[in-house]
């Protein structure tokens, strides 16, 4: 299982203590997920959040960029047909055609970028459709 998190700390908005929230991503039965808990170390404020789709909440995927660091997919072979390459992605990203057009573009030439599990989780559907692919991270 490809999973990513991180732990920060903020102030509690109900009294003012230490509030330990824990976030992340996971891939479960080829979804991405994401969640977010917290619990006051003063209080007893706690809660639990979690879901799935295309789309993190913007504040779990931040949190995980600053904490891991981006990472990159890239092709091993930069000249693949974009068929396969286009049915993979729209089929990861839930895309237009002309999104996937677009996000081939960029795969081709950059690289495509994210968290860790937003790109392992993409890298599997292209290996999928026999596309080879590297994912690639800061720390190696």
């Amino acid at each position: 299982m490809i999973t990513q998190g991180v732990q920060t700390t903020a102030r509690c908005e109900a009294c003012g203590g230490v509030l330990i929230r824990d976030t992340g991503q996971f891939i479960d039965r080829g979804r991405l997920w994401w969640g977010t808990e917290g619990t006051c170390l003063t209080c007893p404020l706690a809660w639990c959040d979690q879901g799935f789709g295309d789309a993190t909440p913007d504040e779990i995927r931040q949190a995980l960029l600053t904490e891991h660091g981006p990472a990159r997919i890239r092709l091993t072979e930069p000249e693949a047909s974009a068929v396969p390459l286009l049915r993979a992605l729209r089929e990861a990203q839930g895309l237009s055609l002309a999104q996937a057009r677009a996000m081939t573009d960029e795969l081709k030439t950059t690289g495509l970028v994210g968290t860790l599990v937003e790109m392992e989780l993409v890298a599997s559907r292209l290996r999928h459709h026999s596309v080879g692919v590297t994912v690639e991270t800061s720390s190696g």
